[in-house]
């Protein structure tokens, strides 16, 4: 069921995870980045550009969670300890351009919603192999 993809082909539950999983490590990265360096450009995140991307989608779906839960813990730490100052701090998109700390966290945070979404869907009808309606 959780590798089980839409006839559209689009991504499965378990890939949403694994792909939550994969950003959440790319997102820490790029906001120590954007604490170490002055606006610095970021590019966009593609998973099918990413040569990490094809090992976080093999992992088995329990182990790529426990990774998800651990890399979301290390944010949370992270964001934490930042001072209003740091929250200022920006970083360049190539398509949403300058972009604070906290207008960072908030595409994070609505990208996502958007995969566990996405995973909800995909589990929600188990017996038509179709997402169930939203």
């Amino acid at each position: 069921m959780l590798a089980r993809r839409p006839p559209s082909g689009a991504w499965s539950a378990h890939e949403h995870v694994a792909h939550l999983a994969r950003h959440h490590a790319v997102f820490l990265d790029r906001l120590r980045q954007v604490a170490a360096e002055e606006s610095p450009h970021l590019a966009r995140y593609r998973a099918e550009d990413d040569p990490e991307w094809p090992a976080m989608a093999s992992l088995p779906t329990d182990v790529a969670i426990v990774k998800l839960r651990a890399l979301r813990a290390n944010i949370v730490q992270w964001v934490s300890g930042l001072s209003v100052a740091q929250t200022m701090r920006v970083g360049v998109h190539p398509v949403f351009g300058v972009q604070s700390v906290a207008e960072m966290i908030e595409f994070f945070l609505v990208h996502e919603g958007h995969h566990l979404y996405m995973i909800m869907t995909r589990l929600g009808d188990k017996h038509s192999g179709t997402p169930a309606a939203g």
